[in-house]
C-alpha cells in the first residue's frame, strides 16, 4: 500500500464484498461449505461467485454460504433462489461452472438443466 487512495479503493472493495454476501433482497446463490463441500473446492466455487457477480457490477445477488446440505457425491453444491421461483439446486459446481451459472442462469435467465441436481 502506497497511499491513502489505494487504502480507500481497498476497503470500498470489502464493503463492496461484504454487502453481496449480507444483503437480504434479490436473487440468492448459496454455497454449501461442510466439511465435505470444502474439501470438494467449495472455497473456490464461491470465490468465483463472488468475482462473477462483482465483475457484472450484480447488486441484487446476495453471495452467503451454508453447511452440510447432505450431499456429499455432489459437492461442492449450488442453490440459486430468485424471486419466488423454486429453488435450483446445482452438482459438481467447479469454479468454471459457478462462472457460466451467474452469467446463464442469474444474468439470461436460463436454468443450466444438466447440472441440476433439485429443484
Amino acid at each position: 500500500m502506497k497511499s491513502v487512495d489505494e487504502l480507500i479503493k481497498i476497503r470500498d472493495e470489502a464493503r463492496k464484498q461484504m454487502r453481496l454476501r449480507e444483503s437480504k433482497e434479490g436473487v440468492r446463490i448459496i454455497v454449501g461449505m461442510g466439511t465435505c463441500g470444502i474439501a470438494a473446492g467449495a472455497r473456490e466455487t464461491v470465490k468465483a461467485i463472488l468475482d462473477e457477480v462483482s465483475k457484472r457490477n450484480l447488486n441484487d445477488v446476495t453471495v452467503t454460504q451454508t453447511g452440510c446440505i447432505g450431499l456429499c457425491e455432489q459437492e461442492p453444491i449450488v442453490e440459486v433462489e430468485i424471486g419466488g421461483r423454486p429453488k435450483v439446486t446445482y452438482g459438481k459446481v467447479s469454479p468454471e461452472r459457478a462462472r457460466q451459472i451467474v452469467l446463464k442462469h442469474i444474468v439470461n435467465n436460463n436454468v443450466i438443466g444438466e447440472w441440476v441436481i433439485g429443484h
